[in-house]
């Protein structure tokens, strides 16, 4: 978060921090701040969530009652839609921050899609903000890579889910890419966090505590070790950022198609990391 404000204040001093982009910032360091804290001393889940919600809602308004010229077209179910999809991204990449280098590397790599995509749109500023986080990830990533000697804790995993979904609404506004793109982009943790999350409220476990019932959790478990499971992540988000960038030309037909068959690809191989964790579990 440190080198990231420093980017976004060098960014504002020369004049090319967009206000879409400055809002989502001070967003991003508002949750930060409340996640240190709850890192520190522990707050209740209750309050966080309620500032978690303030926060998005802020955002959202701000967003689009001043940058999206007026009402989007959204309406208020699309707009209630948003708040939870800001919402849910907030809370999906501190959910996905158990192996060392994970969320770490994600976030190099899917911000620095996000700058490319920007910056091919024509949204410099954008692209200059999403490589900023693109770049304080990695430079984050040398102590954090298995075996890791520092950690992001909630107060760096929850504004960098925030920001990947406040900027990917921020660059649907300002036309550097579909609404769907940062979600695709994204996929592999959206998929993972998902699927777990729904498999233990089908359970009737309290989801909202720790647990080790992620995919990329049982990999370590089984035996791949933090380095390999995280590398195997790594090319996961690889091929999706180049399916992304590559649909970006394509009919809507043709990317909803693509996105689908995407989609199912990372369900089919979460399906059979269940099936290796469900036959490893049963072995004495």
């Amino acid at each position: 978060m440190g080198g990231l404000l420093a980017g976004v204040g060098v960014q504002a001093w020369v004049g090319h921090l967009s206000g879409v982009g400055g809002v989502a910032v001070a967003g991003a360091a508002i949750l930060s701040f409340v996640g240190l804290v709850d890192d520190r001393r522990g707050l209740p889940v209750g309050g966080r969530l309620a500032v978690q919600v303030l926060v998005a809602a802020a955002c959202l308004v701000a967003m689009e009652s001043r940058w999206a010229g007026g009402p989007s077209g959204l309406g208020l179910l699309g707009l209630l839609g948003m708040l939870v999809w800001l919402g849910w991204m907030t809370n999906l990449y501190n959910f996905m921050d158990g192996a060392d280098g994970l969320a770490g590397g994600m976030a190099a790599i899917g911000f620095g899609t996000l700058a490319l995509s920007a910056g091919l749109g024509g949204v410099i500023d954008l692209a200059v903000l999403c490589a900023s986080i693109s770049l304080a990830a990695l430079a984050f990533l040398g102590f954090n890579f298995p075996p890791a000697r520092i950690f992001m804790g909630d107060g760096g995993s929850i504004p960098l889910g925030f920001l990947a979904a406040a900027l990917g609404w921020a660059g649907s506004i300002q036309g550097a890419w579909p609404g769907w793109y940062p979600a695709l982009v994204f996929a592999p943790f959206v998929v993972d966090a998902s699927w777990t999350l729904g498999q233990r409220m089908l359970k009737g476990e309290k989801f909202w505590r720790p647990h080790r019932d992620h995919h990329y959790q049982k990999m370590v478990r089984m035996g791949l070790g933090h380095r390999e499971t995280v590398l195997r992540w790594y090319g996961a988000l690889v091929v999706g950022s180049l399916i992304a960038l590559g649909m970006r030309g394509l009919t809507p037909a043709w990317q909803l198609g693509v996105g689908v068959g995407w989609l199912g690809c990372l369900v089919g191989a979460g399906w059979l990391i269940d099936r290796r964790w469900a036959a490893h579990a049963s072995t004495p």
